[in-house]
């Protein structure tokens, strides 16, 4: 395949032009998922553009997020995003068996706390009624893919919290062992910019694009056992899901 070069008669900018053919090279292969980009020195001369191209090229290509910058390390090829169908109530371990990953979990803490206003609105309770919180950082293949902060009713997650929780799926210990099987859910998805807790814990920049996923379980009858607040790196996932038309 013919090298691509820079048309300087062309009236497309020169680092949009740069940005197109490393795009290229990376959707074709020739620059492979987790390999180094050239660096800045080697693209000047080889395209014979300024510094000031190459920088916009690359800050494009990553907010597209066809690569990572990693300070102090150099710039990499983005490894292919994790694609989450969003198609029934499932947890993050369903979720990624079905990705063919493998899921772990690791605590940060657990324990009990008044619930605010958003809790206990979602949970049915009122306000400053004690509740079980629980935050884990979810892992597939060993890459930080979520935040998980869920908050359960108190006779509920008190049970919860005497078991493995990094090692026990929530949503398996609700309906297996504590007999509360989940009908259904309440989902709501925004993106956000990661505050501090959520990138020290997912081991990304301050204000990366996150999704944060807010979703309440329910049992029998519409009672709700279990709200979660679940942040996604931006980088690692994107969800798809199938829409009829009424």
């Amino acid at each position: 395949m013919p090298v691509m070069r820079i048309d300087t008669t062309s009236s497309v900018p020169l680092y949009a032009q740069l940005e197109g053919i490393l795009a290229a090279d990376i959707e074709s292969g020739r620059l492979r998922p987790g390999t180094q980009l050239p660096p800045e020195d080697s693209l000047i001369a080889r395209f014979s553009v300024s510094r000031t191209t190459v920088r916009a090229a690359v800050q494009n290509l990553a907010r597209r997020g066809l690569i990572e910058i990693r300070r102090g390390r150099g710039t990499f090829v983005s490894r292919p995003k994790l694609t989450q169908e969003l198609s029934g109530l499932t947890g993050f371990v369903e979720d990624m068996q079905a990705l063919g990953k493998q899921a772990t979990a690791r605590l940060i803490d657990q324990g009990v706390v008044p619930a605010a206003e958003a809790v206990a609105r979602h949970l049915q309770l009122e306000k400053g009624t004690p509740v079980v919180r629980i935050r884990r950082v979810r892992l597939a293949d060993g890459t930080p893919i979520s935040l998980d902060e869920t908050y359960l009713p108190h006779d509920v997650g008190i049970k919860v919290m005497a078991n493995d929780l990094e090692v026990e799926p929530i949503f398996t210990l609700l309906e297996q062992k504590y007999d509360l099987p989940l009908i259904e859910a309440d989902y709501r998805l925004e993106a956000v910019a990661a505050n501090s807790d959520v990138a020290v814990a997912l081991l990304v920049p301050l204000g990366s694009p996150i999704f944060l996923i807010e979703r309440t379980s329910y049992c029998a009858d519409r009672a709700a056992v279990d709200y979660e607040r679940l942040y996604y790196r931006g980088d690692q996932i994107s969800f798809v899901t199938r829409l009829a038309r009424r």
